[in-house]
């Protein structure tokens, strides 16, 4: 039984999540149908992780086991063809070894935040970034991201619904710069905890804003207490970007 490793772009303001969800439309529930119509298999996808509704994908990674042993090119071309009407595509496909796992083989997740910076909204980019009018300082944000690098204990940035045994996290890369009209805010690590970059992400804009110095975060960080993170970012902004292995 061959093993498929896909890695998937998709929009997720047409989706709640990736997840599937009885009644509710989700990533998986459109890979999983394109699998079906393509092969006539019922297949259950495993992934890198799980995003939020609203929350995209450029570099999403995840797996299916198939019993017959089709092209890979063959598989991503049929399968693109079924998602034509969704906002989803397989950007690559390729026979994985039977003992890897999406998720479980996954050594790194990396992250992209996008703040739209600038008096006026979004048109071609509504649903895809987070708007902010006040001029953000991105410098005094990446100073301040650095007092979450490494290990710690993220209960402050932990979603109250999050599922994960610990908060203790490693992160492995905080980077916040200005792309012209917008703000990027990078994260890399092996793995995060529910809306743990929403959050960081929100807190840090309270830095560029004027509202919250780095000493704040680093107060904040170490409170290990959710009621001291700033705003949560909205899920609009936020991309998983890659999976390392």
């Amino acid at each position: 039984m061959p093993r498929y490793r896909l890695t998937l772009e998709y929009d997720g303001g047409f989706y709640n999540g990736y997840q599937a969800q009885a009644g509710l439309p989700s990533v998986q529930e459109a890979v999983e149908t394109a699998i079906f119509n393509f092969c006539g298999e019922r297949v259950r996808l495993q992934a890198a992780g799980r995003t939020d509704t609203g929350v995209h994908a450029t570099g999403q990674v995840v797996h299916a086991d198939l019993d017959k042993a089709w092209p890979a090119r063959t598989v991503l071309n049929a399968l693109n063809a079924h998602l034509i009407e969704e906002a989803v595509s397989v950007l690559d496909a390729e026979i994985a070894d039977g003992d890897w796992h999406a998720r479980f083989s996954a050594t790194e997740r990396r992250y992209l935040y996008r703040i739209l910076n600038r008096p006026a909204p979004p048109s071609l980019d509504k649903g895809r970034v987070w708007h902010l009018k006040k001029t953000l300082d991105a410098e005094a944000m990446h100073a301040a991201a650095q007092v979450l690098v490494g290990h710690h204990d993220f209960t402050t940035f932990r979603d109250l619904q999050c599922q994960a045994r610990s908060p203790i996290k490693t992160l492995d890369q905080a980077a916040v710069s200005r792309v012209g009209e917008e703000v990027h805010l990078i994260f890399a690590s092996r793995s995060f905890l529910h809306r743990q970059v929403r959050s960081m992400a929100g807190t840090l804009a309270e830095v560029g804003a004027g509202r919250w110095t780095r000493a704040d975060v680093k107060a904040a960080l170490d409170a290990r207490d959710r009621t001291a993170c700033g705003p949560v970012a909205p899920p609009q902004g936020l991309y998983l970007t890659g999976v390392g292995y």
